[in-house]
């Protein structure tokens, strides 16, 4: 179990009992959601999502995923997540989404801070990357407040919301890391 505590904002490992409100925050958003998550059609009942989190906590215990549950003072707020985790090649992705009634408070920023000290610091992970789509603003302003450099853009890359979107490709290095924090 992993818990990562930031003041009002606490990441944690999902639980079963997590299932229902993710479900309902996920459907409650659906439509702002599936503009840029492929994954929110294809969630369709409150199963869809205790699947989910059963992947979730089995990709925790391989080591190869880090899905964590996203708390504002003390209520659900979203995910954020470390994904394709490889220990052989020391490197990582950065995924994250946020209810729209937590929008705008810094959260995800926060978050995606905790997780880059968490892969780097506690990992021992030497590049950890996020893809966003070119259009969607938000999220890369996330990327770039953190400090992940701008590597390139993957063109329709991927098939959301009955379009293709391309992906700004985002990047940073432990030693860059360690070099922001000082």
């Amino acid at each position: 179990m992993i818990r990562i505590d930031d003041g009002d904002l606490v990441l944690r490992s999902p639980t079963l009992d997590d299932a229902p409100v993710i479900f309902a925050a996920v459907d409650a958003d659906r439509a702002r959601l599936r503009r840029w998550l492929p994954w929110v059609d294809l969630t369709k009942t409150p199963d869809d999502t205790r699947a989910f989190v059963e992947r979730s906590l089995a990709g925790l215990e391989a080591g190869t995923a880090m899905d964590l549950v996203l708390l504002h003072d003390g209520a659900f707020a979203g995910l954020a997540s470390l994904v394709d985790i490889s220990s052989a090649n020391r490197r990582a992705m950065i995924g994250y989404w946020i209810s729209s009634g937590r929008e705008g408070r810094g959260l995800v920023t926060r978050a995606v801070q905790r997780l880059l000290a968490h892969g780097f610091d506690t990992l021992g992970l030497e590049r950890i990357g996020l893809y966003a789509a070119t259009d969607n603003t938000r999220s890369r302003a996330v990327a770039e407040r953190c400090g992940l450099t701008l590597e390139g853009v993957l063109r329709h890359h991927e098939f959301v919301d009955d379009r293709f979107v391309d992906h700004a490709v985002y990047a940073i290095l432990a030693e860059e890391w360690r070099d922001a924090r000082g």
